[in-house]
């Protein structure tokens, strides 16, 4: 790959990327014809060193659990891979961000005074709980009563059943036998509803704070936990916590030492290792672990090994009582009797007896929130697979028709969806033209449309894609023509929102009675972005007959929560899977594309699109990184600052984030740090717990807290919260980037960091990038080994198996 290498006049030619080794290097070694000069501009960061290897123990070699990157490796998203345990079994990148929950301090929350006051967070999260109460009570009706699920109806009511019964003793797991789907009937039409204000969830009782705090105060643990343990433990936790003291490792941000210490505190001598209420709680604080390591679930030889390792002395009786508890849940996955591998013939001799033997299974052990959400999405999804309301209006003959006006992939897309409730789409970012066009299309047909994307960045993007296609459509198609482009452009740009406020209710088409959307078909983009519990709700809130597209691009990093919703779905091959032909143009679209199939191709830049800067160490790394963002590139392209993105490979080390972010401060926008550490000016990343983290600017700051301008739309962070809630935004891990694209991104590859890389990592940061990349590398030949070798690590989840036995035809 030709590129150039800078210094601090502006980028200049004379390096190069080989895909072959020259003079030593190794395959897809990035190498240099010319060093750097004495004013280049460079730099280089360092992956986070917060975190804990607990993930690794909880996720069989799961990254570090949270956002805290262990050992100093990200993997490429701000949460490190936990080094040291070889129980894995391949599972989980870390793609968290933001504070560990494993970091070394038991406590980052609120102090009683800021408890009783109500974050949009927490009223965030009481609307989603409500919102599914509303879902969960609409497929109850519908289903009928089941006396072994609650709410819940079909396949995941009888899993809950069964999983009840492995409990009990009165049978062991079997596989849970899919009911055809009810008739979908079609949305109700009507005018789109607005969504019901949610009433903000009440602090706990002074009383109980008060309770909680005394009893933190005996055990010699923080006080400030006092709040948020009682709203977590209810009215009783003082009392809970005296009976239990390991219940305080259910708060975010305690480690099992601080719990341990606790509750010898309390106990005395009736403390020890093998307390059975110690390795209750320690199970369930892995599976948590695992879970913010991406694991909805985990090998029973991978939790047994992790409790071990925590001095449980007998940890197969510690997940029982988990288990009995129904703190836990138990999963049996069938095996293939005999491996792939073996003849046929030796396969068919005996096939009598292989039927009466017991076939092997696989046991999984999982949280009941993650077991069930998964669950529920596989039965959403097989009743938009297996069922399609026939409307007179959407037959596949006007959505033929509508395709006809179109080319290529974009034409497949349009009727795929014309024929199926659920349809993937995978491409890059010119391939979301793709998606508008069917938006297009599905307007034009009359049926009433939504898009949602992670960002807001990337709701802009799409918007401004789909008044392209709007402007490009057909004559017959519905564009509203007695109105101006304009407002036409402007009234479908509202059909772009972001999941988290579809979800929220904070924009989109609102909902009817029931609690399902007001659409006919959503596109969702970004769809890799999706965890487990955001699908799930996303899908049961479609109404009967809808239709619904998930797009995104395969090869950048998973999602930050628990899951790997879009990646199980390709695999799992049970819906049309549309692959774009539509290429990202360019330089780096060239580049990016053949890392994606595993290539660190050649590519020539003549504007100087891709630039190798060499780094030997951190510190040479951060000075030049520092110049490259706030000298080079703005002179050399005429890209402001702002408009420019450093992404490194974790938060914590010498060329981490914060070292990044420190250094950038004084360079681009010195000050005192008058408003706890920020001044005006400062960009920053809001990071509010329960919502997707969003760049911002610092506006100013008085009594009530800081003031930021976050893409748009004015935030109040109450002071209590700046420190957790908001750090300097001028460098982010690559997770923290992803649904975002600037002009201009740094992308920084320290050597310290090399074991660290992965394709999904190289990709996800130098995708970023829409005119000029510039690429600090002191990683020497793991680039090109990571890029060709190292794909992400899988996760453990149960989605795959789930929606292939749902779906008929298809080999579970």
């Amino acid at each position: 790959m030709s590129t150039q290498s800078a210094d601090a006049e502006e980028p200049r030619g004379g390096a190069e990327v080989r895909a072959g080794g020259g003079d030593g290097a190794s395959a897809g070694e990035v190498g240099t014809q010319g060093g750097p000069g004495d004013g280049e501009a460079a730099a280089t960061s360092e992956p986070e060193t917060d975190g804990s290897a607990e993930a690794d123990e909880a996720g069989g070699s799961a990254e570090a659990v949270g956002s805290g990157e262990a050992d100093g490796s990200d993997e490429a998203d701000g949460s490190g891979e936990a080094d040291g345990s070889d129980e894995a079994d391949g599972s989980g990148e870390a793609d968290g961000s933001g504070e560990a929950d494993g970091s070394d301090e038991a406590v980052d929350g609120a102090d009683g005074a800021a408890a009783a006051q109500l974050s949009e967070a927490e009223a965030e999260l009481a609307a989603q709980r409500e919102l599914r109460e509303r879902i969960e009570q609409r497929k109850a009706e519908k289903g009928g009563p089941i006396a072994a699920g609650g709410k819940l109806s079909g396949t995941a009511a009888d899993l809950l059943a069964a999983v009840r019964a492995v409990e009990s003793g009165e049978q062991p797991m079997t596989r849970v036998v899919s009911e055809p789907p009810e008739p979908r009937r079609p949305a109700p039409e009507q005018p789109r509803p607005v969504a019901q204000p949610v009433a903000a969830p009440s602090a706990p009782a002074a009383s109980t704070v008060e309770a909680v705090r005394a009893v933190l105060a005996r055990g010699g643990a923080p006080q400030d936990l006092a709040a948020r343990t009682a709203a977590l433990l209810g009215e009783a936790a003082g009392e809970l916590l005296l009976d239990d003291p390991w219940q305080l490792l259910r708060v975010p941000g305690v480690r099992p030492e601080h719990a341990d210490g606790f509750a010898r505190a309390l106990l005395k001598d009736a403390c020890g290792p093998d307390d059975e209420r110690r390795g209750r709680a320690l199970t369930g604080w892995l599976l948590e672990q695992a879970a913010a390591a991406g694991h909805t679930a985990l090998d029973a030889d991978v939790l047994k090994s992790a409790l071990s390792k925590r001095g449980v002395p007998d940890p197969d009786a510690a997940v029982e009582r988990a288990v009995a508890e129904g703190e836990v849940l138990v999963f049996e996955e069938a095996l293939d009797a005999l491996p792939a591998a073996q003849a046929p013939a030796e396969a068919a001799e005996g096939a009598e007896e292989a039927e009466e033997a017991e076939r092997p299974v696989r046991v999984l052990f999982g949280l009941e929130r993650y077991a069930l959400a998964e669950e529920s999405l596989a039965d959403s999804l097989a009743g938009l697979t297996n069922a399609l309301a026939k409307d007179s209006g959407t037959r596949p003959e006007a959505w033929d028709a509508a395709a006809g006006a179109v080319r290529g992939s974009a034409a497949d897309l349009i009727r795929a969806v014309g024929r199926h409730g659920l349809v993937l789409h995978t491409g890059g970012e010119s391939a979301r033209a793709e998606p508008a066009a069917l938006l297009t299309a599905a307007r034009g047909l009359g049926l009433r449309v939504c898009a949602a994307t992670h960002t807001s960045d990337g709701r802009r993007r799409f918007a401004a894609a789909s008044a392209g296609a709007v402007i490009s459509a057909p004559s017959g198609a519905d564009t509203e023509p007695s109105a101006g482009a304009g407002a036409v452009a402007e009234h479908h740009a509202a059909e772009v929102v972001t999941v988290a406020d579809l979800l929220s209710g904070a924009a989109g088409p609102g909902r009817d009675g029931e609690g399902a959307l007001a659409v006919d078909l959503l596109v969702v983009l970004d769809a890799p972005q999706l965890d487990v519990e955001s699908a799930a709700m996303l899908v049961e809130s479609l109404p009967d007959g809808a239709r619904l597209v998930l797009s995104g691009d395969p090869g950048v990093l998973w999602s930050t929560g628990a899951g790997r919703v879009f990646a199980d779905l390709l695999a799992a091959k049970t819906c049309p899977q549309i692959v774009s032909r539509t290429p990202d143009p360019g330089p780096i679209g060239e580049l990016v594309s053949g890392i994606g199939i595993g290539e660190l191709n050649q590519v020539e830049a003549p504007d100087k699109e891709v630039v190798i800067v060499p780094a030997r160490d951190p510190g040479e790394a951060v000075h030049r990184t520092v110049q490259l963002l706030a000298d080079s590139i703005p002179r050399a392209f005429g890209i402001p600052v702002e408009s420019a993105q450093v992404i490194t490979m974790g938060q914590d080390g010498p060329a981490g984030t914060r070292a990044l972010n420190a250094a950038l401060k004084e360079r681009v926008n010195p000050g005192p740090g008058r408003f706890g550490g920020f001044d005006t000016g400062d960009l920053v990343l809001y990071e509010a717990p329960a919502r997707t983290a969003v760049p911002g600017r610092v506006h100013g700051a008085d009594a009530q807290g800081l003031r930021l301008d976050c893409e748009g739309t004015a935030v109040l962070v109450p002071k209590e919260r700046v420190e957790t809630d908001v750090r300097h935004g001028w460098a982010l891990t690559a997770q923290e980037a992803l649904g975002r694209r600037w002009p201009a991104v740094v992308a920084v590859l320290p050597g310290d960091a090399a074991r660290a890389l992965t394709r999904a990592w190289v990709y996800s940061a130098f995708s970023r990038a829409e005119r000029h990349l510039s690429v600090v590398h002191g990683a020497e030949g793991a680039l090109g080994r990571a890029v060709a070798e190292v794909p992400a690590k899988p996760r453990t989840t149960r989605l795959e198996r789930l929606v292939r036995a749902q779906v008929p035809g298809v080999d579970g």
